[in-house]
């Protein structure tokens, strides 16, 4: 619907995003059906449950946990037992 004439981007309040992401943790409701009663994108509420500013406390990962996702660990690769054995 972007473009169409006579119809105004929205523009949400942090407390009405935060109202919104908090619907998201009734049980038995779903991100789209939170998303169908504003008449918006699921992948907007989606952003905002990410945005520490607005997700319901509690349902944001604790900067420590957060911290070790992505973290790559050194790997040794041990030699074959085959190395060093004389092919005849």
């Amino acid at each position: 619907m972007a473009g169409k004439k006579g119809l105004k981007k929205r523009v949400w309040s942090d407390d009405e995003k935060r109202l919104i992401c908090e619907q998201t943790l009734t049980p038995r409701v779903s991100v789209a059906q939170v998303a169908r009663r504003y008449s918006m994108n699921a992948n907007l509420i989606f952003k905002w449950l990410k945005d520490p500013r607005f997700a319901p406390p509690g349902s944001v990962p604790a900067p420590e946990d957060a911290a070790l996702e992505g973290v790559f660990l050194p790997v040794e690769i041990a030699a074959s037992p085959m190395e060093g054995v004389a092919v005849t």
